[in-house]
């Protein structure tokens, strides 16, 4: 098993304690990704095999996978290795997970996809590689060329591994364009080049070069590049060539002559790119280069078969699957939000008009436009399968989010666009008119005024009015010099401030007079306004200096300069909690504070390895504040101790720019030079106060003012105007202030996706007013009450049979059945009419039409759909009730079917508010655990009251566990007490209580102080109660006790031994051990870690183990099950016990689990199934029996934390118990290089606490 070679040392040692790691994992996470458009500066920039395509944004290649379950494309992976503009991209034909790829730095990578990782890098290869494509007529050989060639011919692997030169394919008088070799004809290649030459070489023939160039160039020096390139696959010989003026011809590499010269409807027509259509012989389509139009042909004529407009921009290159995805997808998944712009950009395909010599050839193309769009469009049904509209193609400098609409979030970037985004879909909903060359700065108009200002390279700066769709002012005055930075001031709306590289910082009001020119010895780079004072004005130079200004005085000389820094000065930011603090990031890697008020640099952050770009202080926690640097990280620093709290290595480029959301103080957005946006949470950094506002603690300990919440040492306190105004608020009302408590700071506290939603749906089961809704609430997942009132149901539709019922009804079914096979939206209004409500849900199920489904069932449980009962089982008398029965049963299916997708796709708390619209509070309660969203299910658990009680208080105890083992804090009295506090709040939490007390690792007094607090006897008395116990035989009190004594290693031998015993046994059950085995994990570290406890430890660590992979069946988290058999084996194996395991014995076990669950799940469609053996299903059996249910049924099932389906470009780390690259967040196990997914380390942590090291130190990734 790969995990061995990760960490088999471990398993060897004893003296495991001193020098370790705490347990830890990244204090920021991941929660949303925008993934870079299509580039739209080279050819071969996009490629597909079977079930993947990818293309290449500037620096990273996305690859895409389809999901079958779901039918829908996902990111799977982005390939970051390149650090200059990538050339081309070219799919291996004969493995389908590798792919090469070259990059303006003369780079060739060869990858593989399934692994995620380099598998071959050429570097320094002598030119460019601007065209490259894998040998047809070898296994592992690459060729590329430069642009005036040679072509040469890399083979990885083998004896003849190395780089040659092709004996032709050089001296060209014409740049290359592009070359692709023959299918079929070993050795055959050809190239296009500009001057719309052909070049053709071919073993053992004679070399033709600049051949069959379109007859209206011969004789001239006009250049008419060829823009595609593609031998017919039927053909030895025949060639289809696409100069970008002269269009199409179907020309023959032996005779060289033309044989069809292809018309356009219109002159004005101009072809960009083609791809032959292997499912269709002798067609091919192409797009045009100035309107999204793609064309489909048939060699047989020379007009086209069908043209349709997909997208306003231009093609940039189109990629057909070789073959089709296996299932079909569906035209409106559940993600068409997800990736389908909310504007006009994307036009919908009209309907075609039949034409009767061709019809459609069946087939995927991946296409792409020089918008940067990407997307897969079905020829034969005509629709998007998927498609991601608008992205940005080039290094986005600064992101922001609209003040008075924290949804949108606005971008700009070096293409030369502003785009606005909706972070909830997390799709394009403006993007700015015309190009506007490089834009490196934006700034938003205060308050509702719909305007953002924008700062360019070469073209001065403008106003962009987004409702009007224009440009409604230009500001030139620094003429053509670039413009770094743009401000408008929030205090004052009528006063922009830009700084420029002609030196001036330039105050102007919006209608273009100047109201002061600031004059620096240098460029000035950076500008920002106070927060606190609306004259005061900051800026960054080139001098390394920052400068501050008064605006409302006429003097143009700075009020202050701070020297220290010892490179030029970038951005500068005013805290907008601290007055007269502000911080300044600079080349020389560090970032400075300075104090207005004291005339110094109060503390200097230094740990970025390159020039710090991004800077954002946090809105409410006044010491915290963020910074990005062309190192690509993002660093977390507290400036109070000027300590780094925490590094994030997810960009795959220099980090340019960092935004705070406005409501939601701890959701934070990042852009950078790798062409995307993340969205962060940053609350993790506030665990503790997050947990005082669940233990309902004081005021005082939520929130404080500035001066005591900077205090070295002092615990995190809110200081903040949205935490100001929840207080305002809630002192306001009268009632339940708990439950209004409890929702807004959720609300604040946690990240865009659902939480709203969530707390909408919650009030609904509550009993609040419908007035009371919030206008978006009909935009999200509703109530079943509230789907008709709030949304009229298109799909209803109802069909008054003009003949028989019953006969009308049959030729229905039948004509539906055979839609159903066709897999044809005409079978909807059929089911409709017939009523066969289950057969519409299960065809949008199958699918993937997810939300369709839910719709139906939800109308059909209204009664707002006519249903005939198709057939009566029971005879007349089957009621309408038994059908509602069916329809409640159908609509539940549809409701966890989509949850079950929000879930896959990381979003628990859309997947639990799919439960809460059918009232299914346990299912929801679930989803949020299962996503570690402990702190959001205590908060809605707590108002849902009883029926959430279960899920609550099991989320509260690992809430406590979280307090139990946060790294340093726990020994005080404040984590102590949350904890305890916590645990407080469930009913018969004594044994919860107890684990706490025996875990913590103060002195008597201290332990004593938390016993007395939790209602528990003395650490004395505890001895005595544990010594009485153990008299009378009773073992589970002897352990408790023990543990709470001053010598808890007593317990161990005694728990041990009784555990051994009953496994000895044949009949034993999981729930008979179980609970000792639990308390007895709870044994101070330093008590496990002593050297007369060795045997004892080892003993524990192999039963926890055992144990762990019996609850990880029960609960089906499996991922891990392999991973805990293995880890007891290794113990078993190495270390010195006498337990009643054998390896043998487990291995058998394991065995049979695997075979047995593959009935159920199999791993792979490809893989042949093999049924298990009869031996095989009775030790399965044996096993199932041993297990019995699980309590708490709902939180069956594997984690899936929000991120997890996000893929870094660049903090790479490799499971240490798969082996594979790890996707989403890393958690870090003790010896600070050993690292799990987070999903895998909370499902481990729950059934089994040690680490998967074998050290015996417990795991908190909670």
């Amino acid at each position: 098993m790969a995990w061995m070679t990760y960490i088999s040392h471990w398993f060897e040692q004893d003296d495991w304690y001193e020098g370790l790691q705490r347990v830890n994992m990244s204090q920021v996470r991941q929660v949303g990704l925008l993934a870079a458009g299509c580039q739209p500066w080279n050819r071969d920039v996009c490629a597909a095999s079977g079930d993947r395509f990818a293309y290449c944004a500037t620096l990273a290649i996305y690859v895409y996978q389809l999901d079958h379950h779901y039918n829908e494309f996902k990111l799977h992976a982005i390939m970051s290795e390149h650090k200059k503009t990538i050339t081309a991209l070219s799919w291996c034909p004969h493995n389908p997970d590798l792919f090469a790829s070259g990059s303006a730095d003369n780079l060739v990578i060869i990858w593989n996809v399934a692994e995620q990782k380099v598998i071959a890098k050429l570097d320094s290869t002598k030119g460019t590689p601007a065209s490259l494509s894998w040998c047809w007529n070898a296994g592992d050989a690459v060729a590329f060329a430069s642009h005036r060639g040679p072509l040469f011919i890399w083979t990885i692997s083998g004896p003849d591994s190395g780089v040659t030169v092709h004996r032709d394919a050089h001296s060209f008088l014409s740049d290359i364009c592009m070359f692709r070799w023959h299918t079929q004809k070993k050795g055959k290649v050809a190239f296009g080049h500009v001057d719309g030459s052909l070049s053709i070489f071919q073993p053992g023939n004679k070399s033709q070069k600049h051949v069959l160039r379109p007859d209206s160039l011969e004789g001239t020096d006009e250049e008419d590049p060829v823009s595609a390139l593609e031998w017919d696959p039927l053909s030895t010989d025949y060639l289809l060539v696409a100069n970008l003026h002269h269009g199409i011809r179907l020309v023959d590499s032996e005779s060289l002559c033309c044989i069809t010269t292809f018309s356009f409807p219109s002159a004005a027509a101009s072809v960009q790119c083609l791809a032959w259509v292997p499912s269709a012989p002798g067609m091919f389509i192409t797009g045009d280069s100035q309107v999204g139009v793609l064309r489909i042909w048939n060699v047989s004529r020379t007009t086209p078969v069908d043209n349709f407009k997909l997208k306003k921009t231009g093609f940039h290159c189109l990629h057909v699957l070789n073959s089709p995805p296996r299932k079909k997808f569906s035209n409106q998944s559940p993600t068409k939000n997800h990736y389908t712009s909310s504007t006009s950009e994307a036009v919908p395909p009209p309907t075609l008009t039949q034409n009767q010599a061709f019809s459609l050839p069946p087939g995927h193309a991946v296409c792409c436009f020089l918008d940067g769009g990407i997307g897969l469009y079905d020829m034969g049904a005509k629709k998007w399968d998927f498609l991601r509209d608008l992205g940005h193609v080039e290094t986005i400098f600064d992101c922001k989010f609209k003040p008075d609409n924290p949804n949108l979030l606005a971008t700009a970037s070096f293409d030369g666009t502003i785009k606005v985004w909706d972070i909830n879909t997390l799709t394009a909903v403006y993007t700015s008119p015309g190009n506007e060359g490089v834009i490196y700065s934006l700034s938003w108009a205060p308050g509702d005024l719909n305007c953002i200002a924008g700062a360019t390279s070469r073209n001065g700066a403008f106003i962009w009015d987004i409702k009007k769709g224009k440009m409604i002012q230009r500001f030139n005055e620094h003429g053509k010099n670039g413009i770094f930075c743009i401000a408008w001031s929030h205090k004052d709306s009528k006063r922009i401030a830009t700084c420029s590289g002609d030196g001036y910082c330039i105050i102007r009001t919006i209608d273009g007079k100047i109201l002061h020119k600031y004059r620096h010895p240098a460029a000035v780079f950076g500008c920002d306004w106070s927060q606190n004072n609306k004259d005061m004005i900051a800026t960054g130079c080139e001098d390394k200096n920052v400068r501050v200004y008064y605006v409302a005085t006429s003097s143009d000389q700075p009020l202050k300069v701070f020297s220290g820094h010892t490179e030029k000065v970038f951005h500068v930011r005013w805290s907008p909690l601290r007055e007269g603090t502000l911080c300044s990031g600079s080349d020389d890697g560090s970032v400075r504070i300075w104090d207005y008020t004291q005339d110094a640099c109060i503390n200097i952050l230094s740990g970025h390895t390159a020039p710090v770009r991004g800077l954002m202080w946090n809105t409410e926690i006044p010491y915290l504040l963020i910074s990005g640097s062309w190192d690509y990280t993002i660093k977390v620093w507290d400036t109070r101790e000027g300590i780094c709290l925490d590094t994030v290595c997810d960009h795959g480029a220099d980090v340019y720019g960092l935004t705070c959301h406005p409501r939601r103080p701890f959701t934070m957005a990042s852009c950078s030079r790798d062409s995307t946006v993340r969205l962060w949470s940053l609350t993790p950094l506030i665990t503790p106060l997050q947990i005082n506002i669940l233990a309902d603690r004081p005021w005082e300990e939520i929130l404080g003012n500035t001066d005591s919440a900077i205090e070295q040492g002092a615990p995190p306190l809110l200081c903040g105007k949205v935490s100001r105004d929840i207080k305002q608020e809630i002192e306001k009302l009268s009632g339940n202030l708990r439950v209004k408590k409890l929702r807004w700071f959720s609300e604040c506290l946690s990240p865009p996706g659902g939480s709203d939603n969530l707390w909408n749906l919650v009030a609904v089961i509550k009993g609040q007013d419908d007035s009371l809704l919030p206008q978006n609430y009909c935009k999200g997942i509703m109530h079943l009450k509230h789907l008709i009132k709030f949304r009229t149901w298109d799909k209803a539709l109802s069909v008054a049979p003009s003949v028989s019922v019953k006969y009308w009804k049959k030729l229905m079914q039948r004509r539906a059945d055979q839609l159903i096979q066709e897999d044809k939206d005409d079978v909807i209004p059929y089911c409709i009419a017939i009523g066969d409500v289950k057969k519409l849900v299960h065809f949008f199920m199958s699918r993937g039409q997810l939300k369709e489904a839910l719709l139906v069932a939800q109308a059909a449980c209204e009664g707002n759909m006519q249903t005939f009962h198709v057939s009566t089982p029971k005879g007349p008398s089957f009621s309408d009730d038994i059908y509602k029965e069916d329809f409640k049963e159908l609509l539940q299916e549809a409701c966890r079917e989509l949850a079950e997708w929000y879930f896959q796709d990381g979003r628990a708390v859309l997947a639990a508010c799919c439960h809460l619209a059918v009232d299914n509070i346990e299912l929801a309660m679930a989803y949020l655990i299962r996503g570690n969203e402990l702190e959001l299910a205590v908060c809605v658990g707590t108002v849902l009251g009883e029926p959430a009680a279960p899920a609550t208080h099991y989320a509260l105890e690992l809430l406590a566990r979280k307090c139990m083992m946060i790294p340093v804090c726990f020994p005080s009295v404040g984590y102590r007490d949350l904890a305890a506090d916590l645990l407080l709040m469930t009913p018969d939490s004594e044994l919860q209580l107890v684990k706490l007390c025996a875990f913590y690792p103060g002195c008597t007094e201290e332990r004593n102080d938390l016993h007395e607090k939790c209602k528990l006897p003395t650490v004395e008395e505890c001895m005595q109660l544990a010594e009485t116990a153990h008299a009378d035989g009773k073992i589970f009190e002897t352990i408790k006790y023990y543990l709470l004594s001053q010598e808890p290693e007593k317990a161990l031998p005694i728990g041990i031994d009784f555990i051994k015993e009953h496994i000895s046994s044949s009949d034993w059950t999981l729930d008979t051990i179980y609970p000792v085995l639990d308390l007895l994990s709870y044994i101070r570290t330093e008590k496990l870690a002593l050297h007369t406890c060795t045997e004892a430890r080892n003993e524990l660590l192999i039963l926890c183990g055992y144990v762990g992979a019996l609850l990880a069946i029960r609960r089906q988290y499996q991922s891990i099950v392999p991973a805990l058999y293995e880890y007891t084996s290794q113990l078993l194996k190495r270390r010195k016990v006498s337990v009643p395991l054998k390896i043998e014995h487990l291995s058998e076990e394991l065995d049979a689990w695997r075979a047995c669950t593959q009935i159920v799940n199999p791993s792979s469609e490809d893989s042949p199934y093999t049924p298990p053996s009869d031996s095989q299903r009775l030790v399965y059996a044996t096993l199932l029996k041993r297990l019995k249910e699980e309590p708490l049924r709902g939180i069956v099932g594997p984690d899936y934390v929000t991120g997890s389906n996000l893929p870094s470009h660049s903090d790479t780390h490799i499971s240490c118990l798969t082996g594979l690259k790890i996707q989403g967040p890393v958690f870090f196990l003790e010896d600070g290089k050993s690292t799990i997914s987070l999903n895998d380390a909370l499902m481990w942590a729950k059934v089994n606490p040690f680490s998967p090291l074998g050290t015996g130190i417990r795991l908190n990734p909670f």
